[in-house]
């Protein structure tokens, strides 16, 4: 009995032991993983924390990237790197590990040139070892560079040349630079030094230094939105400080367009060129900080504006020749070659005000100030409606494609339920003071541009009816009605004509009763019973790239001008 007692407490207490060590290891699998994602937690955010310090602390443009896009080499340790920083201005490439030595071993682009007393009109090269373009050939021996895996090869962050260790000699090393192909438009450090050094003495007669500068200089200066359509505007900001002078290179997410555009007035007079990238709610945005110049009697340093498409509709872009959206198909070399070679014409700007019924003494009207056009109706409500999706959960609207998926989905909706119908009878139009009768109308579009509803020219419709010109610049709006949104559809795709109401310097709506949707350039609201008065305000300089006429464009020409010819013979 006593043996069998005791094998029994000693299995039991076996078995005890059995249970703990399962419990035991069980805890061990479990707290283990979570103390390790905990630790390695802590290290990445102190990791960050110092990453970020540096960051903050270094003239470099650095970004962290978790995956090159090309082969990439560390340009401090010489080693192939898949992740690490990388300077926007002058592409330094280093590995997480080298980082404060790169801050410390390599200067950046240097965006004004120290002061030395004495007046500069060249520079040396600023040689990078490594990570050269693709493509890039050497300017002494003219083969190819980059071809070796390895650290090898030099470029020039300012002309962006490129020569082989082998070719490069200690004469390169102190040539001058020329700045390459973008030299013209390029604001050379020793210009903005020189101006420094006028402020100081108390001075501002700057085109005296212009020639320090170039024979044919047109600099240009570069705004974009990082905000807008697909989101490309972060990238295109980087590629733009390689090539350009970061001082050049604007995000306006950080600054204004009025603060921006400050540095026309230290370049020459009628000589500066402005590309925003955005989509025409941005451009609005720069045209409005240009009135301000205005305002302010900077009359002599206007810029011209030419446009980067990375919104939405880009209407405006569209009718100026720059193209319907941007995805990055085209090499910003490119971009900046058309820019060079754009002509200038000018761009009517309205003067949009609305005044409530019932407020006269109360309440301001509000004023608006349009590029493209007015609308009240179908489209004001789509519009609406997008925007009010958008300000709810702006992540979901980053991309072009879907925003339009979004407006053909509320275009659907709105075929249905038709909420703007019999618009006619609540709205009275008026064009130059004279009342116009209309039919049976869901919508009113007032055009001051060629293109409506990303990419269709409204006016023109099928292009099948002999009508007026329209243009941008002849201070005439052209009035059109639509049926609804099934009509707007059938206009897109040219099996149906718009409304012409007709064409006015001066246009009056005024809207009778109920509450109806309306929009000035993509801006809408819910607007009461009210008068809408649009007038004439002031001309912008901008810039057209004849070289993105579509056929349409093209086809629209040639009947305009079939048009005039008939004109001509009946007169």
């Amino acid at each position: 009995m006593a043996g069998t007692e005791g094998r029994s407490s000693a299995s039991s207490s076996s078995s005890v032991v059995a249970d703990w060590s399962l419990v035991f290891w069980t805890l061990c699998s479990v707290i283990v993983p979570v103390l390790i994602t905990l630790w390695c937690s802590f290290q990445r955010s102190r990791r960050q924390v110092l990453i970020r310090d540096i960051f903050c602390k270094s003239k470099h443009d650095w970004h962290y990237t978790d995956l090159f896009g090309q082969p990439s080499y560390c340009c401090v340790c010489a080693q192939h790197i898949l992740q690490g920083a990388f300077c926007n201005c002058c592409g330094l490439r280093v590995s997480e590990g080298c980082l404060k030595k790169a801050d410390q071993h390599f200067l950046c682009k240097e965006i004004m040139m120290r002061s030395d007393g004495r007046a500069r009109s060249s520079m040396p090269h600023h040689w990078i070892r490594g990570n050269v373009p693709l493509c890039s050939y050497c300017v002494v021996c003219k083969q190819q560079c980059g071809t070796q895996p390895k650290l090898c090869d030099y470029r020039c962050v300012w002309c962006q040349c490129t020569v082989h260790d082998d070719c490069m000699l200690d004469c390169l090393k102190i040539e001058e630079c020329t700045f390459g192909e973008f030299r013209d438009l390029i604001i050379p450090p020793y210009y903005l030094s020189t101006v420094n050094q006028l402020r100081k003495d108390k001075r501002t007669d700057y085109e005296k230094i212009v020639p320090y500068g170039r024979k044919h200089w047109i600099p240009v200066i570069v705004l974009a939105n990082t905000r807008s359509g697909n989101n490309m505007g972060e990238i295109l900001l980087g590629e733009f400080k390689i090539l350009l002078n970061p001082v050049q290179v604007f995000d306006l997410s950080k600054t204004t367009p009025a603060k921006a555009l400050q540095l026309c007035t230290l370049l020459p007079c009628n000589a500066v060129r402005v590309l925003v990238c955005g989509g025409d709610g941005t451009v609005g945005w720069v045209l409005d900080a240009i009135d301000e110049m205005k305002i302010k009697g900077q009359e002599r340093f206007i810029p011209q504006v030419a446009i980067l498409p990375l919104g939405t509709g880009n209407d405006l872009s569209n009718t100026l020749g720059w193209g319907a959206g941007y995805a990055g198909e085209v090499p910003v070399e490119q971009i900046l070659r058309n820019v060079m070679e754009a002509d200038g014409i000018k761009l009517d700007r309205w003067k949009v005000q609305v005044t409530s019924k019932g407020y006269y003494n109360l309440r301001k009207p509000k004023v608006f100030t349009m590029n493209n056009y007015f609308s009240i109706g179908p489209d004001a409500l789509m519009a609406l409606n997008f925007h009010a999706h958008r300000e709810k959960t702006p992540s979901l609207f980053s991309s072009r494609i879907i925003n339009k998926a979004v407006y053909f989905f509320y275009g659907t909706k709105d075929c249905l339920v038709q909420e703007c119908k019999d618009l006619n009878k609540k709205v009275e139009l008026e064009l130059d003071g004279e009342r116009i009768e209309l039919p049976n109308l869901e919508g009113i579009i007032v055009l001051n541009i060629g293109y409506w509803g990303g990419g269709c020219r409204l006016w023109e419709g099928m292009g099948d009816e002999p009508y007026p010109l329209a243009r941008h610049d002849d201070g005439l709006l052209e009035v059109v009605g639509v049926h609804g949104s099934f009509h707007c559809a059938q206009i897109q795709v040219k099996l149906a004509n718009p409304v012409r109401l007709g064409q006015a310097h001066t246009v009056r709506l005024i809207l009778k009763s109920s509450k109806m949707p309306m929009q000035v350039d993509g801006e809408p609201w819910a607007q009461g019973p009210c008068t809408v008065t649009i007038t004439h305000k002031t001309h912008a300089l901008m810039l057209y790239h004849s070289g993105e006429q579509t056929d349409d464009d093209a086809s629209s020409v040639s009947e305009q001008e079939h048009v005039r010819e008939q004109t001509d013979e009946d007169v």
